[in-house]
Order: structure tokens, then C-alpha cells, then sequence
């Protein structure tokens, strides 16, 4: 990267939308070298196929995650096209396999792009209840023999952990190339890379940024061959991020680390409360030892924390009491924990499960809920008062 011209600690913003070659060889060796993601200052072209301040904040995932390149895109759907789109070689290649317990855009881009529209073989590998059965998953795959098998490694929004490692080993010995959605988990937890993934993406909006002021996506990997398709397909789709979102980024990246770890305290706190009161039928957090998957989650996070989410359902005879007291609780805490579509935030946040995976999951009393990283004292006090004033 260029050497700055003051002594800045930040990145500037280099809202350039071409850059200046010197010469007609600097011309020629830039362009001879637009899919080999190199830093150096000569080989920036243009912002849609490399910017340093989306570069700066690239290194900073690339190190969180442990991988040897990261890209970033304009948002999480955005670089699942661009990780999915550079496997397809055409119609005549082998199933895809996704677990069926995935964050519904991404199901909805297999079946209506890859399936429908590109014509892609797409099978579906979904829980024994509610954990995924390994010995069910070597089985499908056996038989199948997918091209490509994508998880997350946690699922929204009912928290479920596969066996990911072994998951991992069993789409290997099979010949398939892995991605994994990191996204709920995040680098602090689990590292796929470290254990055999070929892929990571990450919805950068969430953790990654963790302010909600930005949408970003991002890939990671240790296989050049992989990046230098990634770039190539960006710069021609066009999926490149925006400066200024790079440089809010880079920022907030700096505290990673403090805050999502702030974050997962206040998820556990707030299950343990959810799972005392009267009102509350049930709580998933792979935090609980009722939760179903968690002795995959202990085995897989050695105790580092398990998440941010928390789902709950209230309790009640029938739907219509589920309902009511659902709405009741919303009413009262909506000034301090609003319905935002989104994760990862500061402040805690909630969405009506029902609301929004109603086909799939249609308990009326369910909250989805996203722990913030404010005082932790005071989101246990609104939420323990609120659970209160419904009775």
C-alpha cells in the first residue's frame, strides 16, 4: 500500500475510482496481474477490481480468520454469488448438497438461482429432530457424492451445531469442497479453515461490523486458485464493497474481539434469565445443557462462549396465549429492544419468529434475539422487569 503523506493511525478512504499508472509498462504489468489480488501500490486499476481501503480491511478478516486471502463484497448474499458462481463449470457437474438448516436467502438462492436458473442438481440434508445425525449425513453423501456440501456452523434461528469437524472429514473422503457460513459463530469461536473447510463466508454486516451501519460480505480461504476466481468473478459482477464501507469496517473490526466477546456474556445471562420465569415454555441456546446440540457446541467451542442468539417461546395453553403474551412482551420492551431484521448489533434487538420463518418454524410465541454489547447489568434489569410486568 501506498505510504501515507501524514501521520495518520487509520486507513484514509481512497475514494479513487481509477488510480494513476505511471507508465505504459506499470500499465501493462497492472493489468497483466488484475486476478492475483497483489498489495502492491503499482497494481492498483480500478476500485471495482481492488481498493486499498477495502484491501486494509481485508487483511484484518484474513487474520481473524486464519486464512491466507479474504475478499470482501457489497453484502453476505452478494459473496455467496461470487463463492458459489466460481464452482459452476457448466450443467454437467455433480449434485450440491445444503443443509436444510441455513439462513433462508441462501436456500433461496440454491432453489431459484442455482437450481432453477442455472440448472444445478440441489439436495437438501436436514436434523434428525432437532441435531443433525453424522452417520444420515456419510450415508446421503456416500450416495449422491456432492460437488459441494455448504453448512453454518451455527443455524438460524433454532441455534442448532452440527458435528461440523466430523462433518468436515466426511465430505472430504468423499471428494466434495466444504463451505461453511461462519457468520453466528464468528472467528472467536471456531476457525474452519483450521479444520479442513475449503470456504468461509461471513455476512460482514453482523459480527464483522457489528454496528449495523454498513452491509458487507466476505469470503476466506488458503487455495490461490479459489481467490484468484473470486476476484476475477467480482470485478466483472460488479460486487465489489464501497470504500466508505471499507474504511467503517476496517474501524470497527479494531474491537472484534472485545465486543462480540461482550456480546456472548450477555447472550448467556439472558438465556439463564429467559429459562427462570414463568412465562417463558422453552429456550434454545447451545449454551443450556437442555439444548439439543450442546455437546457438539462444547466439543466444537471448548467453552469459549456460544453465540450471541437466543430463541425463546412463551408459554400458554394455546396459540392465541402464545401470541398475547408474545405482543405483550414486545409492547413493553419495544423502546429498549426493537424489531430489527438483523444480528450483531450494538444495542439487543428481536424478531417474531413466526413473523419472518412462519412456513417453517409458525409458533406464534417465538423470539429470535440478538444479544447486544451494551451494560449487562442494566439489558438483565429491562429484561427481568419486562418478564415481570407480564403477569
Amino acid at each position: 500500500m501506498k505510504k501515507r503523506d501524514i501521520n495518520s493511525s487509520r486507513v484514509p478512504v481512497y475514494r479513487d475510482a481509477g488510480f494513476e499508472l505511471f507508465d505504459a509498462d506499470t500499465a501493462a504489468g497492472a493489468f497483466n496481474n488484475e486476478t492475483n489480488n497483489d498489495r502492491e501500490p503499482e497494481l492498483y486499476i480500478y476500485s471495482r477490481y481492488r481498493n486499498p481501503t477495502v484491501v486494509a480491511a481485508e487483511e484484518e478478516i484474513l487474520k481473524l480468520e486464519g486464512a491466507a486471502w479474504a475478499l470482501l463484497t457489497q453484502s453476505g448474499m452478494s459473496a455467496i454469488d461470487v463463492a458459489f458462481s466460481v464452482f459452476q463449470k457448466g450443467r454437467e457437474v455433480r449434485p450440491w448438497l445444503f443443509f436444510s438448516e441455513i439462513y433462508g436467502g441462501t436456500i433461496t438462492f440454491a432453489d431459484f438461482i442455482l437450481k432453477q436458473k442455472r440448472g444445478l442438481d440441489i439436495h437438501s440434508f436436514s436434523p434428525d429432530g432437532e441435531r443433525y445425525d453424522s452417520g444420515q449425513f456419510e450415508t446421503l453423501v456416500k450416495k449422491i457424492r456432492p460437488e459441494i456440501v455448504y453448512l453454518e456452523t451455527v443455524s438460524n434461528p433454532m441455534l442448532i451445531v452440527p458435528d461440523v469437524k466430523d462433518i468436515i472429514s466426511i465430505s472430504k473422503k468423499y471428494g466434495a469442497v466444504v463451505f461453511v457460513d461462519n457468520t453466528f459463530a464468528t472467528p472467536l469461536l471456531w476457525k474452519p479453515l483450521e479444520d479442513g473447510a475449503d470456504v468461509v463466508i461471513h455476512s460482514a454486516t453482523k459480527y464483522l461490523s457489528g454496528h449495523g451501519n454498513i452491509t458487507a460480505g466476505v469470503i476466506c480461504g488458503n487455495d490461490d486458485d479459489i481467490l484468484h476466481r473470486c476476484v476475477e468473478y467480482r470485478k466483472y459482477a460488479g460486487h465489489m464493497l464501497s470504500a466508505d464501507d471499507a474504511y467503517r469496517l476496517n474501524t470497527q473490526l479494531k474491537t472484534f474481539s472485545l465486543r462480540v466477546r461482550q456480546q456472548f456474556i450477555n447472550a448467556a445471562g439472558i438465556a439463564a434469565l429467559l429459562k427462570q420465569s414463568p412465562y417463558i415454555a422453552r429456550v434454545w441456546y447451545p449454551g443450556l445443557k437442555d439444548h439439543p446440540s450442546h455437546n457438539e457446541a462444547v466439543k466444537l467451542f471448548l467453552n469459549k462462549g456460544f453465540g450471541g442468539m437466543v430463541t425463546f417461546d412463551f408459554a400458554g395453553k394455546n396459540k392465541d396465549e402464545k401470541r398475547k403474551l408474545r405482543d405483550r412482551f414486545i409492547k413493553i420492551v419495544r423502546e429498549s429492544i426493537k424489531i430489527i431484521p438483523s444480528l450483531g448489533d450494538p444495542r439487543t434487538m428481536m424478531l417474531p419468529v413466526a413473523s419472518v420463518w412462519g412456513a417453517k418454524y409458525p409458533e406464534p410465541g417465538m423470539i429470535r434475539l440478538s444479544a447486544g454489547f451494551e451494560d449487562t447489568e442494566e439489558i438483565f434489569r429491562i429484561i427481568r422487569e419486562s418478564l415481570k410486568s407480564l403477569g
